[in-house]
């Protein structure tokens, strides 16, 4: 059985002959049945009874249905309701809009609204960057989506993919400060989803597009960048590859070596490990075989996807065309954002001696961890109940916090690479060993570290529209 987490979170409300073990004995039978019991709270007491609710964590909704049984099992005993605090905390959407001025009579709303507002509306008809200045738009990002690749969930569609948004905006907010809004577009049709994007534009400071599906993920993409003049980051990509990065940077410096000197085997092509690629070329790194369901992508086979082409053309040397536990064969680092379970520890031992493996597939693994930790020196997951979580909400609320405070029309590669390098630094060298690569999601020095050294570049770089534009939020 998997491991019980917080995102099968229930309360059961249960109802048990008043007595003095009561309490004890319904912990006992949720805890025999596998379940993680966070809370126990007498809701209701009465001469012949008491109501529990019991907090728990579990597997998932099979277990969740073995631990309400086991607690029926008990004598006298009657589960009232069972209730998912992760549905719960979805009730009604989890994010709202709250005005930043206050309404408290009609001299407010004569500034805010009606007749006032008129003089600030032409003025920025008369100088259209004062939008930056005078709007929302100062701090505002759309995080556009179709529905198509919806985290491990594949194509679910726009309503199904809200959820996932929305959580993205409660992030960009809780961690970098930026309004974000949620826009789930019921098409999938390339030319369209540019045409509302480049349509809407003019409300938002910076573009997050966010699981779409490749190839189309790509061309979109490209087209916004080369139309609009606002920053626009696909975060599945350029968002996966900035952490990852930076998470290389110190899985090098445990295991004392370098990206130049290394050989590296990353597992699958589509839009995640493409961007990882580029960057790793961008650093330096030299000896790269990138593999597909299929093998290594390689320069003797021709690929209908550009994107597949540009990896043949620009890895693997060699010439190697093998599987991917071929490829492993004498690697220094692995770095997986394919599928589960492709791997396993005797694949792991087939590695070079100081071995560092990214198994970033969700939920589960390329390879699992604990059987990769026999051999590799370095094992990093996208999960949050192993160590060294590699997680894109690490690079995205400082990255565009930078981008907006800088006025940037534009993400270069030298962002990127200055985005990774900051949340490397925030692992300090009394912090850096083999279970601690890359910061917690949660370290509070990230997003302001990060969204300094974006600011910074974009300047250097020249990638501003308006040197007026206000630093801070």
């Amino acid at each position: 059985m998997a491991t019980p987490s917080p995102g099968y979170s229930m309360i059961l409300r249960v109802q048990a002959p008043s007595s003095f073990t009561a309490t004890s004995e319904i912990a006992s039978a949720a805890a025999t049945a596998g379940a993680a019991v966070t809370a126990l709270d007498i809701v209701e007491s009465h001469p012949d009874h008491v109501v529990v609710d019991v907090s728990c964590n579990v597997a998932d909704a099979a277990h969740r249905d073995e631990v309400r049984d086991a607690l029926e099992a008990l004598e006298g005993v009657q589960v009232r309701k069972v209730s998912d605090r992760t549905f719960l905390i979805h009730l009604g959407g989890k994010i709202e809009v709250t005005p930043r001025v206050s309404l408290r009579n009609r001299d407010d709303l004569s500034r805010a609204y009606t007749p006032g507002v008129a003089r600030v509306c032409t003025a920025i008809a008369e100088n259209p960057e004062d939008a930056r200045r005078l709007t929302i738009k100062r701090n505002t990002v759309a995080v556009v989506t179709d529905g198509t690749a919806v985290l491990g969930l594949g194509d679910i569609g726009p309503a199904a993919a809200l959820p996932v948004m929305e959580g993205k905006a409660a992030l960009f907010k809780a961690f970098g400060g930026v309004d974000a809004w949620p826009v789930c577009l019921d098409t999938t049709d390339t030319d369209e989803i540019v045409r509302i994007v480049k349509a809407m534009a003019p409300v938002y400071g910076g573009v997050n597009l966010e699981d779409i599906a490749a190839p189309r993920c790509f061309e979109i993409e490209a087209r916004l960048r080369e139309e609009l003049d606002i920053p626009v980051f696909h975060d599945d990509q350029h968002g996966t590859a900035i952490v990852a990065l930076a998470a290389l940077f110190n899985a090098l410096r445990v295991v004392d070596k370098k990206i130049e000197d290394v050989r590296i085997v990353v597992s699958g092509v589509g839009a995640a490990g493409h961007a990882i690629i580029q960057l790793l070329k961008a650093q330096g790194a030299g000896d790269i075989v990138a593999c597909s369901r299929k093998g290594a992508i390689h320069r003797g086979e021709s690929y209908d996807d550009a994107h597949r082409q540009w990896i043949a053309e620009h890895t693997n040397e060699s010439g190697f065309s093998g599987s991917l536990k071929e490829a492993l064969a004498g690697a220094d680092v692995f770095v997986g954002v394919s599928a589960p379970n492709l791997l396993d520890a005797a694949d792991v031992a087939t590695m070079n001696e100081r071995a560092i493996v990214f198994a970033m597939a969700n939920p589960d693994p390329e390879v699992e961890p604990a059987a990769a930790a026999q051999h590799a020196e370095v094992v990093a997951t996208g999960r949050s109940d192993f160590p060294n979580q590699i997680n894109n909400v690490l690079a995205f609320p400082g990255l565009f916090r930078g981008l907006l405070d800088a006025g940037a029309t534009d993400i270069t590669t030298e962002m990127l690479v200055a985005a990774a390098r900051a949340i490397a630094d925030c692992v300090g060298a009394d912090e850096l060993n083999a279970s601690y690569v890359v910061p917690s999601v949660f370290d509070p020095a990230v997003a302001p570290a990060v969204a300094e050294a974006v600011r910074r570049t974009a300047q250097e770089v020249g990638a501003t529209v308006d040197a007026s534009v206000p630093a801070a939020v």
